[in-house]
């Protein structure tokens, strides 16, 4: 079961080296190494994020042999690169050029990492701070002075915050005389 297992992840990893199929190579090395050298540059335009070399797609066996194509036939790689943007645009390029067509690829990540940093900088200004509670007036002080004298002198007659949240949750009220 382990030795299954093993021979499986090995055949999952290979796949992508499998993308390129003996059949599409050239048999001059150094037209295969630039057809290579070109397919690693172009876009899977299905796989989005993975060359024409490393996918396995339909397209990108399609996308293969035309550059291979276009490399026998003498082009040189600028010249399949112009072929493949005129037939797919700009897209095709992993490194596509900076012009007016593709700001956005270029210019969108870094847009809107300034619009987050100024967002979390205005809501950081706008959260306000609390401000310290204003000293008890004189009648206030006397008011607090007066319940706190009833409280201790008489604590049977007080209700305090404690004893009001007992009663209304059914407790039997504790007793306050072993303190």
């Amino acid at each position: 079961m382990k030795r299954a297992l093993a021979l499986l992840l090995l055949v999952l990893i290979a796949l992508p080296a499998l993308a390129v199929e003996p059949s599409e190579m050239l048999p001059d090395p150094a037209l295969e190494a630039r057809a290579r050298e070109v397919g690693q540059s172009l876009r899977c335009v299905v796989c989005q994020n993975q060359s024409i070399d490393d996918s396995a797609a339909e397209v990108a066996h399609d996308m293969r042999r035309a550059v291979r194509e276009r490399l026998s036939a003498g082009d040189s790689n600028d010249q399949v690169f112009a072929y493949m943007v005129a037939r797919y645009g700009d897209y095709v390029l992993l490194k596509p050029p900076f012009k007016a067509g593709t700001l956005v690829l270029w210019l969108g990540a870094p847009a809107l990492m300034l619009i987050a940093a100024g967002a979390l900088l205005l809501a950081a200004r706008r959260r306000r701070v609390p401000l310290a509670p204003s000293p008890l007036s004189a009648d206030e002080r006397e008011r607090l002075d007066e319940i706190l004298a009833t409280e201790r002198c008489h604590p049977e007659r007080s209700e305090g915050p404690l004893k009001q949240s007992e009663r209304s949750l059914g407790l039997r009220p504790r007793d306050d005389s072993s303190r």
